[in-house]
């Protein structure tokens, strides 16, 4: 039996198992991830950015673990060499309409307690030339990495800290009991005295097999990236931002350096009828009902109507994709991008078609499950770990029956 077993091979399940490692050293653990390789999906296809936290409600667990995130990733990249570039972002007002969004968000990050500067029109240009705004934001301490060759270095460390790992390893129950939970896999049995659902797109799932049943539901959103052909990746010098809506859930298409030199251009946010689904056709039966059947989809959807319908555009349609990015760099043209990776974000959505704004943690009889972790998750994962890891109970502790 183990003391603690974590279900789940992204960055968030790794940063867990870490955190648990420092705090209870000789506490046996195990980590079981479906996938053959770490981060196979939200940690591995995402824009590679760490975030400030600049756009994230004053006082919520984004805000505060995006931005003490943003300095422990870079001190673990720093202590491990990982390549890794604190480029700093510029977020762009494209005409007047967008101003007073643009002042917003340069408040929400003073309260935040980040370094932000405004800039002007000429200012923004000595920063990205080829922006096309008449204003905009500064922000220093966002950066870009690979978190995938992160979750590599991870699980190196856990390894050779007596950490066992399982690859390729599907969870197919949970039994909770006062005393223990168990785990039925596709490889056998395992037992531990605590489990931590760190499955980011089928977290509600486990958490159903462990008894856990709330009225939130992972709805899957795929985001497509074209990347920039090398002859035009002068273009974009680090990374650029739109204003973002306030009336749609996501931050827009943007323009990224990463860590390679590329350019990648994206994301949009359409639904996608399958939890993994990374191809505009991608469909899975069960999947796809899961999400068409919950009556908290169509009432988001009917919410976001207009937004969505232009995002569906973006997907199937390059030329609509490459306006929005015209909106930020004019000269880019549609024969300069070409298709290039997509993600898929796991967004909590309730019965009442509200989505899960912030990271939600459930807990359990002899469980813990982490059910909403989007961006910025992987910025934020070393201290989303610490927090789970204080959540946990001692391996030595014995649970006592209330009645």
């Amino acid at each position: 039996m183990y003391d603690y077993l974590v279900i789940g091979g992204g960055i968030v399940g790794l940063s867990t198992a870490l955190s648990i490692r420092q705090r209870y050293p000789n506490a046996t653990l195990a980590i079981v991830e479906k996938e053959k390789e770490w981060a196979s999906h939200q940690t591995g296809r995402n824009s590679g950015v760490i975030h400030s936290g600049i756009y994230y409600k004053p006082g919520s667990l984004k805000a505060t673990l995006a931005k003490r995130g943003s300095e422990s990733i870079v001190r673990f990249c720093q202590e491990n060499n990982i390549a890794h570039d604190v480029c700093g972002k510029v977020i762009v007002a494209v005409d007047e309409t967008e101003k007073g969004n643009l002042n917003h968000l340069y408040e929400r990050g003073l309260e935040n307690g980040l370094d932000v500067q405004k800039l002007t029109k000429e200012e923004l240009k000595e920063v990205e030339p080829h922006v096309n705004g008449i204003g905009g934001i500064r922000v220093p301490s966002t950066g870009i990495v690979n978190y995938k060759k992160v979750t590599e270095k991870l699980a190196e460390i856990l390894s050779n800290q007596e950490v066992d790992l399982f690859q390729g390893t599907r969870v197919t129950n949970i039994e909770e009991s006062l005393d223990e939970a168990v785990v039925d896999t596709s490889k056998g049995t395992y037992k531990a005295k605590y489990i931590i659902n760190c499955a980011g797109l089928q977290s509600d799932r486990i958490a159903r097999l462990a008894d856990i049943y709330t009225d939130l539901k992972i709805v899957p959103f795929r985001g497509e990236y074209f990347e920039l052909k090398k002859e035009k990746s002068h273009l974009v010098k680090n990374l650029i931002y739109p204003v973002p809506n306030p009336d749609f859930p996501f931050l827009g298409v943007h323009l990224t350096r990463m860590m390679d030199g590329s350019i990648h251009a994206g994301p949009n946010a359409v639904l996608s009828l399958k939890r993994e689904g990374y191809h505009k056709l991608s469909f899975n039966p069960k999947d796809a009902l899961d999400v068409l059947a919950f009556e908290g989809f169509w009432k988001m959807a009917g919410s976001n109507m207009k937004e969505g319908l232009k995002e569906m555009g973006r997907s199937f349609h390059r030329k609509s994709f490459v306006k929005s990015l015209q909106r930020l760099v004019p000269e880019i043209q549609e024969e300069d991008v070409v298709p290039t990776h997509s993600g898929v974000r796991a967004q909590a959505l309730l019965k009442n078609g509200q989505l899960v704004d912030d990271f939600f943690i459930i807990p359990g009889k002899r469980s813990i499950h982490v059910c909403n972790a989007p961006s910025p998750a992987a910025t934020a994962s070393l201290e989303i770990g610490k927090i789970i890891a204080g959540k946990v109970p001692s391996p030595t502790r014995k649970m006592i029956r209330l009645s």
